[in-house]
This record gives C-alpha cells, sequence and structure tokens, in this order.
C-alpha cells in the first residue's frame, strides 16, 4: 500500500506514550505491539490482519533512550470505525515487555482526522469568506439588500377575509406573533420569523380572534403607548398564552435581529400581564367556572352510582380516584391520606367530625346522601348533598 492510500483512508490516529525500562529501539516496539497483541483479539482484530487489508496503517514509532531508560510516542493509523479503533487502541495497553524490558504503554488520544480536516476547512472558507467581503463595494451591498427585500416581500401573504398582512408558515405553524402592522411582518421575515400576522390597527379583526383559539399565541407589541392600547383590546377579545414587547420607545419593525430574538426569549405568560394592566378578564374566569360545574356534575353522578353500596371514593383534582373504603373506614383513612386530595363522595350522612378532618386535609369538595346538624362548616370547602 502507497503512502498516499493510507492517509486518504485514515479515519483516526490512535496517539500512545511509551515507557521502557532498558535501551529499546523502533524495531523492538513494533514487534511487541504484534506479537503480544496476537491472539488477544477475535481475528477481525488481528494487527498482522488488518495491516495485510490496509486497515490499519504503518505503525510509527519515536523513541529516545536517556539514563538507561526509553520513552517515546507511537502512532498507528486507523481506517476501522470508531469502536473497533477504540478496542484496538485498549489493546495497546496490555503490553508489558518490549524484548527484554519491561514497559508501559498508555493511549494518551484516539484523533479523529476527519475533525481535523473539517477545522482546516473551516478556517480556510473564513478566509476565503474574508477575501470576498473586501471586494463587495457599497453598491454591490445595496443590490443585494434590493435582491433581499424584494424576496421578502414576495414571501408576505394575506390571511383571512381582512387580508391581513402575515407570514407564510401562520396557517401551518402551531405557534403564531401577533403583531401591529405590515411593517411589523417584514423586518420579522428579514430576520427569518414567518409566524407572524398583524392587525393592522388597534380594532383587533375577527380573523386573529378566532385564530388565536386553535394557536399557542405570543403578542409582540411596539414599546409604546400604542402597543399597550392593542395589547389590552387583545387580552380581551383573543386567548393569547404569552406577551413581550419591544423595547420603551422603540417600535417592532425597527428593531435589529438581536432585539428581535431577546423580546422573544423574554416574553411572559399572558398571567402576568393581567395584572400589570390591569385588564379584567371575565372570560378567564368563565372558564375557571365552567370548569369548577363541570366537576360537581362528575361528583353529583359519582354519589348516585354509591348510593345503596356503603362505599366512599376519596378523589384528586383531576377526579382520579385516589381510594375507595367502606364509609365507617373513611374518617381514619382522611386522616392517615396525603395532603393533596380533592374531594371524597360517599354513601352516608356528613359529620361534623368528616368536615374537620376535611378541611385539615385541604379538600375541597365533600359529596353525600345527606348532611347531620354540623355547626361548622369552613368557607373554603363547598359541600354537596342529594
Amino acid at each position: 500500500m502507497g503512502k498516499g492510500e493510507e492517509i486518504s483512508t485514515t479515519k483516526y490516529l490512535i496517539h500512545a506514550q511509551i515507557n521502557a525500562n532498558g535501551i529499546v529501539e523502533k524495531p523492538d516496539v513494533v514487534g511487541a505491539i504484534f506479537g503480544q497483541t496476537e491472539g488477544l483479539l477475535s481475528n477481525d482484530l488481528d494487527l498482522r490482519e488488518l495491516q495485510k487489508t490496509g486497515r490499519i496503517g504503518r505503525i510509527k514509532v519515536n523513541i529516545n533512550s536517556r539514563g538507561g531508560r526509553s520513552k517515546g510516542e507511537i502512532v498507528i493509523p486507523s481506517s476501522l470505525d470508531r469502536v473497533e479503533t477504540a478496542i484496538l487502541a485498549a489493546s495497546l495497553e496490555t503490553i508489558n515487555r518490549v524484548g527484554p524490558c519491561e514497559a508501559y504503554i498508555q493511549v494518551s488520544k484516539v484523533e479523529d482526522v476527519r475533525a481535523v480536516k473539517r477545522r482546516k476547512v473551516v478556517d480556510r472558507a473564513k478566509e476565503l469568506y474574508k477575501g470576498m467581503m473586501e471586494e463587495v463595494t457599497p453598491e454591490s451591498l445595496k443590490m443585494i439588500e434590493e435582491v433581499k427585500e424584494a424576496m421578502r416581500i414576495h414571501e408576505i401573504t394575506e390571511f383571512g377575509d381582512e387580508r391581513l398582512p402575515a407570514g407564510p408558515n401562520v396557517s401551518t405553524s402551531d405557534a403564531i406573533l401577533v403583531v401591529e402592522g405590515r411593517a411589523d411582518v417584514l423586518n420579522l421575515l428579514k430576520y427569518g420569523v414567518k409566524n407572524a400576522i398583524a392587525v393592522e390597527g388597534v380594532s383587533v379583526p375577527k380573523t386573529v380572534a378566532e385564530l388565536t383559539k386553535n394557536k399557542t399565541v405570543t403578542a409582540f407589541v411596539d414599546g409604546d403607548r400604542g402597543g399597550e392600547l392593542i395589547l389590552k383590546e387583545l387580552l380581551q377579545v383573543g386567548e393569547v398564552d404569552y406577551v413581550t414587547r419591544a423595547p420603551r420607545g422603540k417600535e417592532v419593525e425597527d428593531l435589529e435581529k438581536e432585539e428581535v430574538m431577546v423580546a422573544l426569549r423574554d416574553k411572559v405568560p399572558v398571567e402576568q400581564m393581567y395584572h400589570d394592566l390591569g385588564v379584567k378578564v371575565e372570560k378567564i374566569e368563565e372558564k375557571e367556572k365552567d370548569k369548577a360545574e363541570d366537576k360537581i356534575t362528575v361528583l353529583r353522578n359519582v354519589l348516585k352510582d354509591l348510593e345503596g353500596s356503603g362505599n366512599a371514593e376519596i378523589f384528586d383534582d383531576a377526579l382520579n380516584i385516589l381510594k375507595e373504603v367502606k364509609v365507617e373506614n373513611l374518617y381514619d383513612e382522611l386522616k392517615n391520606i396525603e395532603n393533596n386530595t380533592y374531594a371524597v363522595v360517599f354513601d352516608g350522612v356528613i359529620s361534623q367530625r368528616l368536615i374537620d378532618i376535611a378541611k385539615e386535609k385541604g379538600l375541597k369538595h365533600v359529596v353525600a346522601v345527606r348532611m347531620s346538624d354540623v355547626v361548622k362548616k369552613p368557607s373554603p370547602i363547598k359541600v354537596i348533598t342529594r
């Protein structure tokens, strides 16, 4: 095998250090490597066979002797895969003699030749690019920007009945950005953000309001009074998940790429904005109320199923059954259960003793056939009877 062929097929270089307690030379080291690894691994990884088939290259040894001791470096080129190369490298460390001398070999590293080549390619590409940019005149840069701008305008689409300016990915993306105007959409397209849609005015179009119901929505507004007004309107009529704003006094259409990326990274959950802007969110309160009503309906249905059984069921806040027990054991069971219970439903009578343990354990609902003379009913607990 010629030298050029060896270099072209090499994937890895095994680098190892050798120390020998005596004077040894290169042929002694090479002989020890072949001799002492023979039969250690399978025939597939036998060094002599690998060298015959060109899967490992010529073993290079650089060794020096001083004061009756020898020290040097071993380099073995390998075109095996990563695992086989690592096994071969580890096998070198089993060698304990070179000629008549005690010796010690330690692998220092396995170098990926292709990674080195890639680094060289990147470095050279940077040099070439720098040279190219030095030749670009201001006129050329202007032309490049004109072409880019034309492409951005080509990318912008019209969405919905109101023909709102939007990026091409608004209809397909799970997440969208709602911005103020066409210029904002264009500026975001410049930085590769293709899922923005503009409201085009303070009044939020019906198309945007509908769109927000099925998407993860981030409102991205200007850092001025106008941005605040649009945000308030959007929070009232749309279903927004996150909010972010341009830096104070700046508009989204004027932001540099870094400012856009920082704003998107620093978006905040919408709940935080409700308090900051003093927006009343009846819609969210209604949703929570609806959820609570749904849970009560489920618990009432459970009570119907339990009537006549003498059983009790304990639920978590997702209405998963934590435990089912006999009513006579319910008090003791509640006493010992973890503090993550949400409701208890049972075929029996609610007593003051049961209400007290329910309060202690943080229950929200107690559901039963009827209630006895309960003197104190803590307000956090909702009592439901048939």
